[in-house]
């Protein structure tokens, strides 16, 4: 009994109590449901089911709410509209000099409200709201394809939240929770500055495999399990021989669950 009390006040020693966790009965507990975090003595819990806080660095995609003075606003899923500043922007044709009144008059032309952007965090107000940049050609204004909404805590963090995936599409896995899936493009315009966007019509078989994407974005998404290329691609797979529209069938989807589950075990070992 001596010796499991020392275990116990070592291992309570060894760790810090973060957000989402309290002490219970001299027992550290979960105060929410969600995905256990530690980095090294503090644990934390990351609840399922939250808004986006974000951090500087995350990539998110967001629709255009309000065009402003000299900034946009942007819904990122976050508790307060994101801001996207003119002189965040890249100027159609890749120009760097200060943006003008010309340019200002113009903002509608480069975005609209109802318009989806891709963009990284560039910085965190006092108030938590979000400042966006897209100042990179892989960011900017995005054309046809499909969005998907999940919670921000199944997003795992990667080098990389841009994919092309050999099934023949495209996804940008947003740290906010929205997911964007689209055709894989066959050349970059670097002139555009990234607004204009390709308004060709999709082929079928295209359309086909973007609905089974998503489809299988949301599977994932409910049984809770974590939205990163590897597991939807392997996910993809095991659902290939259904018809697309069986794949959100709760037997159905359970199958492909565990075939994905098990060859990420496998692949981790």
């Amino acid at each position: 009994m001596g010796i499991s009390r020392k275990k116990w006040e070592l291992t309570i020693w060894m760790t810090r109590r973060g957000h989402g966790t309290y002490m219970d009965d001299e027992k550290l507990v979960a105060s929410v449901a969600g995905v256990v975090e530690r980095v090294n003595k503090l644990i934390c819990v990351r609840p399922l089911k939250t808004r986006f806080n974000g951090e500087v660095g995350d990539v998110v995609v967001g629709r255009i709410t309000e065009v402003q003075q000299k900034r946009w606003k942007v819904e990122t899923n976050s508790r307060l509209d994101s801001v996207l500043l003119l002189s965040s922007v890249n100027l159609p044709g890749g120009e760097l000099r200060r943006r003008s009144s010309e340019d200002e008059l113009a903002m509608r032309e480069y975005l609209q409200e109802g318009d989806l952007i891709s963009a990284e965090v560039q910085s965190v107000f006092a108030d938590g709201a979000l400042s966006l940049h897209t100042r990179s050609l892989k960011y900017g204004k995005l054309g046809q394809g499909v969005l998907v909404q999940v919670s921000p805590s199944l997003i795992k963090r990667r080098k990389t939240h841009f994919h092309n995936l050999t099934c023949g599409a495209s996804i940008i896995l947003g740290n906010n929770g929205y997911v964007w899936i689209y055709p894989t493009p066959t050349e970059q315009n670097e002139e555009a500055g990234g607004f204009v966007t390709n308004t060709e019509p999709v082929p079928l078989s295209d359309r086909e495999v973007i609905s089974r994407l998503r489809n299988c974005i949301l599977a994932l998404s409910m049984h809770k399990m974590l939205l990163y290329d590897t597991s939807i691609l392997y996910s993809y797979e095991s659902a290939f021989h259904h018809q697309i529209k069986d794949i959100l069938k709760p037997e159905i989807m359970e199958e492909i669950i565990e075939e994905t589950r098990r060859r990420i075990l496998e692949q981790e070992g």
